[in-house]
């Protein structure tokens, strides 16, 4: 249906109505705008509590439990999500708000153009009308001063007493008047078949094509409308499928929670590697006292088989020396230990000491092998600027290959010490699984004791003692130092109450105990042994002027009591 034919005489209210249209598409374009500033503040907000819960520590202190792997898996597929919104905001700024509002300037250019031409027509209709209508007016008067001036001659030309001249006056007047009568007459017609022929190009062709090019218009922006609705929903649909996958992601990661896997990488987390605590021995105390024979079985041990046990009436054990207060030394049940950070991890329970140290060789790995990459490139290049010299000058690599060469020695050696002190803890830990291996096979659990570490070994041991053919003229090489914390050193011989006594032992060399910790002793001496060897060569051990310390075991001939898992039996 043509506005042109139907609605010729309503171009105002279609004036209406296009600026309404425009009026419609840019309310539209405004709902738009409000719609992506809510998709880019809701992503904004996502990606803010995104940022609040992700982790802030680095990456070797986040946990490793799959809970809260997983937690950070969502958190990364809601920030996707997010940037999802934000995509969606982009287009629908771009394609829709973007395009409607281009597409309006537009109409309203077009729009103006069509109505000045509508205007300009009916303004040129109106002065032809006008033309036509002073015309007709003019014609009008003529006519009524035609007819006043004919009954003017008449009456004179009727009257007698007229002269001939006021009569010829008169008929020339009416003559005149006539005339211009009929020329009124023709004009008014011309004005009027003008206007007449205006008046029908008007309404037959230039309104029409004017209204015909503003249904154009109107048409365009309906379609307009109906396809940025369209884009409004595909920009959405568009994303769907990656929100889905955002959505998969956080299923996966929900699936991914182990309940078993997280209680193992505690148990890997906190692992110590110390052995639970043996039995507290039995500290008998009426050794000292004298007994008839019906005393009871106690004192039924004859004296030669005591000091036997013991190793003979010189050795007479310090009973004040021989009671530890064991619980004091048990620091997962009382006291803890001081732990200040070593450069070997010795502070460490031997469990985590382990990992600490294996994580510090992989990481030096890295770095090694990095420079062997930054030699090797130095080189090439050192050989391509040896065949091309003006590509550039061989000498001037040097400096750095020798530093290179020398990170490269540097690392090495840190590697290779680590790698000591993890063999050292490996073989430990070794040792500590074939004892306690060996104390299930005879159904015994030893007595706990602290080790210079802070760490529980058990004592299997039956009697032992070092052949006299070991001694030699020369000592033997003395082992490394022990690797002792200062603190808890300090503690443990502060203590009021020592360590109980194990064995005793006679010394085969001199040793001058130069290192801290360590005790002095000289040729022939018989100490006290207060702790055996763990396997690093280093024995603990006690002189009888009460004096504590660390000697070379290859340095001493050693003899435990066969009472030290039992009583600990006094002379």
């Amino acid at each position: 249906m043509s506005w042109g034919t139907e609605l010729w005489d309503q171009f105002d209210n279609l004036d209406k109505h296009t600026q309404w249209g425009i009026d419609f598409l840019e309310r539209y374009a405004k709902f738009v705008k409000e719609r992506l500033e809510i998709e880019q503040n809701y992503a904004k907000q996502l990606r803010n509590l995104v940022k609040k819960y992700c982790p802030k520590r680095s990456k070797d202190e986040e946990p490793r439990f799959t809970s809260c792997l997983s937690f950070y898996s969502i958190l990364n597929e809601l920030n996707d999500y997010a940037g999802q919104r934000e995509v969606v905001a982009e287009e629908m700024g771009h394609k829709v708000y973007g395009e409607l509002m281009r597409y309006s300037q537009d109409l309203k250019a077009e729009r103006k153009h069509h109505l000045q031409e509508g205007r300009k027509a009916q303004q040129y209709l109106d002065q032809c009308w006008k033309q036509m209508d002073n015309s007709k007016k003019k014609f009008e008067r003529e006519c009524k001063e035609a007819e006043k001036s004919q009954l003017g001659y008449e009456r004179l030309d009727n009257d007698i007493n007229a002269t001939k001249s006021e009569v010829e006056k008169a008929k020339s007047q009416y003559y005149l008047r006539t005339h211009m009568a009929d020329e009124s007459k023709n004009e008014y017609a011309a004005q009027l078949q003008n206007f007449n022929a205006e008046q029908c190009k008007h309404f037959n062709n230039a309104i029409p094509h004017i209204f015909k090019n503003l249904q154009a218009m109107d048409e365009r922006r309906t379609i307009k409308l109906g396809e940025t609705y369209r884009s409004f929903a595909e920009v959405e649909r568009r994303v769907v499928p990656i929100i889905s996958k955002c959505l998969e992601g956080m299923v996966t990661a929900a699936k991914a929670v182990d309940e078993r896997r997280d209680s193992s990488i505690v148990v890997e987390s906190f692992k110590s590697g110390f052995e639970p605590p043996g039995d507290f021995p039995f500290e008998d105390f009426s050794q000292n006292l004298s007994r008839t024979s019906s005393d009871g079985t106690i004192s039924a041990t004859p004296k030669g088989e005591r000091e036997r046990d013991t190793g003979g009436p010189g050795l007479r054990p310090d009973p004040k020396h021989s009671m530890g207060k064991a619980k004091n030394k048990l620091w997962l049940f009382g006291k803890k230990p001081k732990a200040p950070s070593l450069e070997d991890f010795s502070h460490l329970p031997p469990e985590q000491r382990r990992k600490k140290l294996q994580q510090r060789i992989d990481e030096l790995s890295k770095e090694l092998q990095k420079e062997v990459d930054q030699r090797d490139a130095l080189n090439k290049m050192k050989d391509v600027y040896e065949k091309n010299p003006q590509m550039g000058d061989p000498s001037s690599l040097q400096p750095k290959i020798s530093e290179t060469m020398c990170n490269m020695e540097k690392l090495r050696s840190e590697i290779h010490k680590n790698e000591s002190w993890l063999s050292e803890v490996e073989g430990k830990q070794s040792s500590r699984g074939d004892r306690r291996h060996s104390a299930d096979n005879h159904h015994h659990t030893p007595p706990g004791r602290e080790s210079p570490e802070g760490s529980y070994t058990d004592d299997t041991n039956q009697e032992h003692q070092r052949t006299p053919h070991q001694r030699s003229s020369s000592p033997p090489q003395q082992p490394g130092a022990p690797n002792l914390d200062p603190h808890e050193f300090d503690d443990e011989f502060d203590d009021d109450d020592p360590l109980p006594v194990v064995g005793h032992c006679k010394a085969l060399y001199s040793f001058d105990g130069q290192n801290e910790g360590t005790l002095v002793m000289k040729e022939d001496e018989v100490l006290y042994i207060i702790e055996e060897d763990k396997g690093d060569g280093w024995t603990r051990a006690r002189k009888q002027g009460g004096e504590e310390g660390y000697i070379p075991t290859s340095y001493v001939d050693i003899t435990m009591e066969k009472n030290s898992k039992g009583a600990v039996t006094y002379i």
